[in-house]
């Protein structure tokens, strides 16, 4: 049986991944009493301990410049601010491109990068050969390098945001199922649970892939749309480069970087369907080999000791839905940047709660841009 939840709260918060959990502990640790967090299983457990684990500033959109690279800073001092290690390689992600519209467009990138202080650059394909010596260079003409993108541990990141949530008196209940969300007279009034209701006047939707459902409880259109994405980890690689950059084919979204011994992978599979699958399935490998073959051939040499199943939740710009619509706010649909983002995030709801300017302007990504023309899709996204 969960754990009961208390009969009222401040605000509750549902989703206890990356998100939810950052947004807890800036909530309460700005003073406000009796915020409540609950997910319907484990911590994490839903797309971002699912997640790759890569932390990047590389964007399109300025918003999401701005959003990776507040996260970053967090992330670098993940320990000194909360006392837990997360295993963060600050290794770089390289972007390597075969095509020419791709290096115009991301010549554009690292223009607005760098006058937002990102020290993104574009490098030669022999240079990138250097950074990542697994790759086969054949058909590349260009590539991308920030420094101080890298990649860490989710499931550390949350065991330290929900260590701290709690220290400064949030309640987080786990595996406490929200069932709906009563509303009386255009307000909200509390959250139904199977283990009791709560009294509330305020919801923030954190729930990843499963937000359409929630948004829907409080009449406010979240266009979330779960796909599955598959990841694999090899075996030990001998000499294998510890500073091995996150790096990504962007022609095929093929990517790897440094996991222990070995290599962490994945594509995205174009012939997926959007649901809630979470079992592996082997249909995608016969194109993951090819790619592999192609672009890193020395992986397809090695033996695969594990993988997942995960879930994107795609909007239809794969960009955010943040906002706040009356007494309902989100932070959801982040399409595949979601851990990267959530330590800045959680900052940003905090302000939305309390009605203060957050430190960038998201009005941009309410979900109210999909009732006119305001959309503006992020184009660097695997």
């Amino acid at each position: 049986m969960p754990t009961p939840p208390p009969p009222s709260a401040s605000v509750v918060i549902i989703g206890g991944g990356v998100m939810g959990l950052s947004t807890a502990y800036h909530l309460a640790r700005a003073g406000v009493r009796d915020v409540v967090l609950l997910d319907k299983d484990s911590f994490g457990s839903g797309s971002t301990c699912k997640a790759a684990g890569g932390v990047r500033a590389q964007f399109s959109d300025p918003v999401n410049i701005a959003l990776g690279a507040r996260s970053l800073e967090t992330f670098a001092d993940f320990p000194a601010r909360f006392g837990q290690e997360i295993d963060f390689h600050q290794v770089g992600y390289l972007f390597l491109l075969d095509d020419p519209a791709d290096v115009s467009a991301f010549e554009r990138n690292v223009r607005t990068q760098n006058e937002l202080g990102i020290p993104s650059r574009m490098i030669s394909v022999a240079e990138a050969k250097r950074l990542s010596p697994l790759i086969n260079t054949d058909g590349l003409i260009a590539a991308v390098y920030s420094p101080t993108d890298g990649h860490c541990t989710p499931e550390s990141v949350v065991l330290g945001y929900a260590t701290a949530a709690r220290r400064f008196g949030a309640t987080l209940i786990p595996h406490c199922p929200v069932t709906g969300i009563d509303i009386h007279s255009q307000h909200i009034t509390g959250v139904r649970t199977n283990a009791g209701t709560i009294q509330t006047s305020t919801v923030i939707c954190a729930a990843g892939a499963w937000s359409a459902e929630v948004g829907a409880w409080a009449g406010v259109d979240l266009p979330v749309t779960p796909l599955r994405r598959q990841i694999l980890i090899t075996e030990p690689m001998p000499g294998l480069d510890p500073l091995t950059p996150f790096t990504i084919d962007f022609g095929s979204t093929f990517y790897f970087h440094g996991e222990g011994r070995g290599l962490l992978f994945g594509m995205s599979d174009p012939d997926e369907t959007p649901g809630f699958k979470l079992d592996r399935d082997d249909a995608w490998m016969p194109r993951l080999g090819e790619t592999v073959e192609r672009r890193a051939p020395r992986l397809a040499e090695v033996g695969i000791a594990s993988g997942w199943a995960g879930l994107y939740e795609n909007t239809p710009d794969h960009n955010a839905l943040i906002g706040r619509d009356g007494d309902f706010l989100y932070a959801t649909g982040f399409s595949g940047h979601g851990f990267l983002m959530g330590p800045a995030v959680g900052e940003v709801m905090r302000d939305l709660y309390l009605r203060r300017r957050p430190f960038v302007d998201v009005s941009d990504l309410s979900a109210a841009r999909f009732a006119g023309a305001g959309t503006r899709p992020e184009l660097n996204i695997v």
